[in-house]
């Protein structure tokens, strides 16, 4: 708390084994977290609420929620309903029946970091958005199959938009994966589009999150005047998942998994 903006990360992408296994610590906190919040979920629930419980499962169990305080941000994790693409803050908004909401929820333990979302269902939720939420996880359970050592850091996003092209689904392209260690976000950007400028090679150690946007319309955005909240343009829903991963030898292990 304090500083305008965390020290810019300086070292490799590729983690020793020490960091990875600090790594999984962290990422199984910060998924134990989300999947306690998420049982709050429910129509009249404020988002609020749903923030005291990530943030009280972080701390109880020795890690501090990365989000609070960073770069000013005020909470303990991201809520992001209906059409709110990503970084909503949590505040006293009420969850109503047929909404969705995205849970963001990052920890901090062992001088590193474990960052995961996902996007729940509030009651009785139309077939559109229900599709478009059980798509996006399909999405990013493809991108994750897709990285291998030796491809560049490309094929994410071109398997995430060839399969969200199928449906018609815009691609949000201006918030990214990323790098992830010591650092919450590295420097390394993992894009969700197809976008043949993202040269990096993959490598065993590298460490990274895959976190794609879909929406049901245009992936243009609008920001809050609070300086977080991003939103489609056309207002239509979007949703997100999110892990954060190690690549392996053969491929790429989860690291945000209860």
């Amino acid at each position: 708390m304090g500083k305008p903006a965390p020290t810019p990360y300086k070292g490799p992408e590729v983690q020793t084994p020490e960091t990875v296994e600090a790594m999984r610590i962290a990422g199984r906190i910060a998924a134990r977290a989300l999947a306690e919040a998420a049982k709050k979920i429910a129509p009249g629930v404020t988002t609020d609420e749903l923030d005291r419980v990530a943030h009280e499962y972080m701390c109880d169990h020795g890690a501090y929620p990365s989000t609070l305080g960073y770069r000013g941000f005020p909470k303990s994790l991201c809520t992001s309903v209906n059409e709110v693409i990503c970084h909503g803050i949590p505040d006293s908004t009420v969850l109503r029946d047929g909404d969705i909401i995205n849970l963001d929820v990052t920890a901090y333990i062992g001088g590193v970091h474990g960052d995961n979302n996902a996007t729940y269902l509030v009651g009785e939720v139309d077939e559109e958005s229900r599709l478009l939420v059980e798509r996006t996880r399909e999405s990013l359970t493809r991108a994750i199959k897709a990285v291998k050592p030796g491809r560049q850091i490309n094929i994410i996003g071109r398997v995430i938009e060839s399969y969200a092209k199928r449906f018609g689904y815009g691609v949000v392209r201006d918030f990214t994966g990323h790098g992830i260690n010591s650092s919450f976000h590295s420097g390394l950007i993992v894009p969700h589009y197809d976008n043949p400028n993202a040269t990096t090679v993959i490598q065993p150690g590298m460490t990274f999150t895959i976190e794609p946007m879909l929406t049901l319309g245009s992936y243009e955005y609008d920001m809050w005047d609070d300086g977080w909240t991003v939103v489609t343009k056309d207002r239509k829903r979007t949703a997100q998942f999110e892990h954060t991963l190690v690549v392996t030898d053969s491929g790429a292990e989860v690291l945000t998994l209860p």
